[in-house]
């Protein structure tokens, strides 16, 4: 404020000490509050993608969940007829327990089919050892084997040839076709066959064979050629 001094004619000022403010205060006016339809559009903006992302994966869960699923009708396809493995030149041999050769398989090409658990060998030779040491050879150009070898069939010039014990002589069976059913010591045939041992030779449409009583029993038509006994002196 100015002053007039009346005795020196002299005119002075008051002077009132200025307020600073702080250094670090926002003289900015502060922003007005937003309306609340605008803070919910802005939260919506933010949070929607994932609020729908999450009603997006319980809906694609639900629908799975709930979709009857369609019932094929159609019967399932058989296995296929293929080998698995196929053995060249092969050659296998079976023991007992006590360590003595049973029987020895052998053949050009073997193949093993899963579907059936059968083997097929070409050119196939089986050799079999009975207890008493009497042994059996089965050749044919074809065999069909069951897995364990227990059930062999012989297709093409087949032939089995049963050693003889003592004054018995060997026994000799010839076919287009043999089955072997090595267990039982049995052998059989639907197709001609030729029995032969010793001098006796007997012809027919089919037989049956079992080791046990080394009887034949003939099928069909039959002609037979028997050797004379020897006449005991």
């Amino acid at each position: 404020m100015k002053h007039d001094d009346p005795d020196t004619g002299d005119t002075s000022f008051d002077t009132a000490p200025a307020t600073l403010a702080p250094p670090d205060a926002d003289l900015s006016p502060a922003p007005a509050r937003q309306p609340w339809h605008w803070q919910v559009l802005q939260f919506a903006s933010t949070y929607l993608p994932v609020m729908l992302m999450a009603v997006l994966a319980v809906g694609t869960w639900w629908l799975v969940k709930n979709t009857v699923q369609p019932v094929d009708e159609r019967p399932p396809a058989p296995p296929r007829h293929e080998p698995d493995y196929v053995m060249n030149g092969f050659s296998v041999q079976r023991y007992t327990a006590a360590g003595t050769l049973e029987a020895q398989l052998e053949g050009k090409v073997l193949r093993h089919y899963p579907d059936t658990d059968t083997i097929e060998i070409d050119n196939i030779r089986l050799r079999t050892i009975e207890e008493d040491g009497r042994a059996s050879v089965a050749t044919a150009l074809h065999g069909l084997s069951d897995a364990a070898g227990t059930d062999v069939q012989l297709m093409g010039q087949a032939d089995i040839q049963r050693e003889g014990v003592g004054a018995e002589p060997p026994i000799h069976f010839r076919s287009d076709y043999l089955h072997a059913f090595i267990e039982q010591k049995r052998v059989s045939s639907d197709k001609p066959v030729v029995v032969t041992q010793g001098g006796t030779v007997l012809r027919a449409d089919g037989m049956d064979y079992t080791h046990s009583d080394g009887v034949v029993r003939l099928q069909g038509r039959t002609r037979a050629v028997i050797e004379p006994r020897e006449r005991k002196q």
